[in-house]
């Protein structure tokens, strides 16, 4: 996540989620994501849509202008789920025009599928800022028991993409030195120019990817048990976070149940 300042970043990576195991906090993810996948009405989406972003803001997770930038992409799905399900599903028509309807089963299902898609985001957010990239693939060794040359391929990779954006600036301005001049007297590369850029940013990542596999086989990576500079430790903090996180969501949801709002698959089917 690169919005927001560096200090902020740092600062919420110091925070107390920041301090839970990340194996935790991925597999909490992955779980009430999973939880979410079978839930269909709007008001459980909604409150639990409010509450991850509740608590989100109120652990100092993630900086305000991290979260609310962070929504963008999120929101943009979430619109495009919510207009397609609106425009074409079929059931009781509340407007039509020629060959645009809207139906009441297209309004619920459409809404319940972008507060789903907002509150995965949010969490997905908190994850990825709160997170260091390093402990991450350290626990996931550790505690996942995810096999060495496979965590340090995927820490190689993320160190990639975090330089891809310096590199990327730094081949347009070589570009630009040779580009032809518009008539504002300012250099215009066109779609070629990025398109040739594009490709030197390709080539170059493809160059130092085989670089870093050549470097881990030459260290014997994976040929024989491994230790760990700085273990990630895994605690009773980290087992009563997750059976909190746990027992909100299980709350939430026979609440929703217990009031007859809760809806399951059957929606998407016209059974309720």
């Amino acid at each position: 996540m690169s919005t927001g300042s560096p200090t902020d970043l740092r600062r919420h990576l110091a925070g107390p989620l920041a301090r839970r195991n990340p194996s935790v906090k991925l597999a909490l993810l992955f779980a009430v994501s999973l939880a979410l996948l079978f839930v269909f009405d709007v008001p459980t989406l909604a409150v639990l849509y409010v509450m991850a972003v509740a608590a989100v803001l109120t652990a100092r997770a993630v900086p305000v202008r991290t979260l609310v930038l962070g929504h963008v992409p999120f929101v943009a799905f979430a619109v495009g789920l919510f207009v397609a399900n609106t425009l074409t599903r079929p059931g009781t028509v509340l407007w039509q025009a020629g060959l645009l309807r809207i139906t009441q089963e297209g309004l619920d299902i459409g809404l319940a599928l972008a507060l789903r898609t907002l509150a995965t985001g949010v969490l997905s957010i908190a994850f990825i800022v709160s997170t260091d990239p390093v402990a991450l693939m350290t626990s996931a060794h550790q505690h996942l028991r995810l096999d060495i040359r496979v965590s340090s391929a995927l820490l190689a990779g993320y160190r990639m993409l975090q330089t891809m954006g310096a590199e990327w600036q730094t081949i347009r301005a070589a570009h630009l030195v040779r580009a032809p001049i518009g008539r504002d007297g300012m250099p215009r590369l066109g779609p070629s120019g990025h398109v040739a850029a594009a490709g030197a940013l390709l080539i170059g990542s493809l160059r130092r990817g085989e670089r870093i596999a050549r470097a881990l086989e030459q260290r014997g990576l994976g040929l024989a048990p491994r230790t760990v500079w700085r273990p990630v430790a895994l605690t009773a903090r980290d087992a009563l976070f997750a059976a909190g996180v746990l027992a909100v969501l299980a709350a939430v949801l026979v609440a929703s149940a217990l009031t007859g709002s809760l809806t399951g698959p059957g929606a998407l089917f016209g059974a309720g």
